[in-house]
């Protein structure tokens, strides 16, 4: 499949984009306090790089199919109690961020489906950007029951 200058472009956009979520979150599950937390932050990396891979496949051609089981969304217990501790500001800036980077991405895959022509791959980034948008929802439920939001 032949893909157009624009749709290349876009393609490179995603692909620097999920790579700076891929390095964030190892990043990020290494400098967490909560192991709750060191452990969301590491799944959501395994899925960025697969959106990564998935994302050179389309560049290289042919279009992958979409794939991916659905998982239940984890479900978190309280670690940090209402007072605000060293640890808990610092679990909340690096959930703040990642947060804010999902939103980020999720905007960027709204754009790049319009603007890929061919239907298959408006598909699959439709699905990667509902992970995007499960992602969020991850760190959402983690700072809500840790009462950083």
């Amino acid at each position: 499949m032949q893909l157009t200058q624009k749709e290349t472009m876009l393609l490179k956009d995603l692909k620097d984009q999920e790579q700076l979520c891929v390095d964030k979150y190892t990043k990020y599950a290494s400098d967490a306090t909560d192991p709750q937390l060191k452990e969301l932050f590491t799944q959501i990396a395994s899925v960025e790089q697969e959106h990564y891979d998935t994302l050179t496949k389309i560049e290289n051609g042919p279009a992958p199919t979409v794939g991916g089981s659905e998982k239940p969304l984890p479900t978190f217990t309280a670690t940090y109690q209402m007072s605000e501790t060293p640890e808990k500001k610092a679990d909340c800036t690096l959930c703040t961020d990642m947060l804010s980077a999902e939103k980020h991405v999720s905007s960027l895959y709204d754009t790049c489906i319009f603007e890929f022509k061919d239907e298959s791959l408006r598909q699959i980034l439709n699905h990667i950007q509902s992970e995007e948008q499960k992602h969020g929802k991850m760190i959402y439920d983690y700072m809500q029951a840790n009462s950083m939001y």
